[in-house]
């Protein structure tokens, strides 16, 4: 008995007719854009067809003014400083340097203290998995202990994340007054504690 590839020949047939009939995806688009209904809303929809070339394009609010600019940032190194003399400004940027290094010296104890209990840690487990006996007697002590290591780590890891996003948020106050801080840049310390 011979066998016919009817589906075959139907699934060709089926795809020839619709692919025929198709319209492409650019065609449609714009069938569309010329049956769109005239809007009348307030609202204001930007495309490729309507953006403005020869201008400047305000999705926030009003255009902004040319001086706006500059007399913020004065208002706000002003604002930090109390006033444009020199030695107002070295006296804020000395301020502003003992609050950086305050909380530098905070991560630097936070992580030194965080690093030190690893360390404690990382001992006690070599001990315990080096002597099968007390493996045996102490396991459910064990376990214990573990699982306060880990609740003490978290919390102390975010108590680290906090103090850094806090040293952050003090070093662009300080660059939005107008203030060059030192190189105090704890946000990208490489000898942050890992969890083993």
């Amino acid at each position: 008995m011979k066998r016919t590839p009817y589906p075959a020949i139907a699934t060709l047939l089926l795809l020839s007719a619709s692919g025929a009939s198709a319209q492409s995806l650019g065609d449609y688009a714009r069938a569309v854009r010329k049956n769109k209904p005239d809007q009348t809303t307030t609202s204001r929809y930007f495309d490729n067809d309507n953006l403005p070339s020869d201008e400047k394009l305000s999705v926030v609010g009003p255009p902004p003014v040319e001086n706006a600019a500059n007399s913020g940032a004065q208002a706000a190194a002003a604002a930090a400083s109390g006033s444009n003399s020199p030695a107002d400004r070295q006296k804020a940027a000395d301020e502003f340097q003992k609050k950086l290094d305050k909380q530098k010296d905070k991560i630097d104890a936070l992580t030194h203290e965080l690093d030190l209990e690893q360390r404690e840690f990382k001992l006690k487990a070599a001990a315990f998995y080096g002597d099968a006996g007390t493996r045996l007697r102490d396991a459910a002590q064990w376990d214990k202990d573990e699982s306060q290591y880990k609740s003490d780590f978290d919390t102390k890891q975010k108590a680290i994340d906090a103090a850094r996003q806090e040293m952050d948020e003090l070093q662009e106050q300080a660059r939005k007054a107008g203030i060059k801080p030192k190189d105090n840049d704890a946000s990208s310390d490489s000898n942050a504690p890992s969890k083993q």
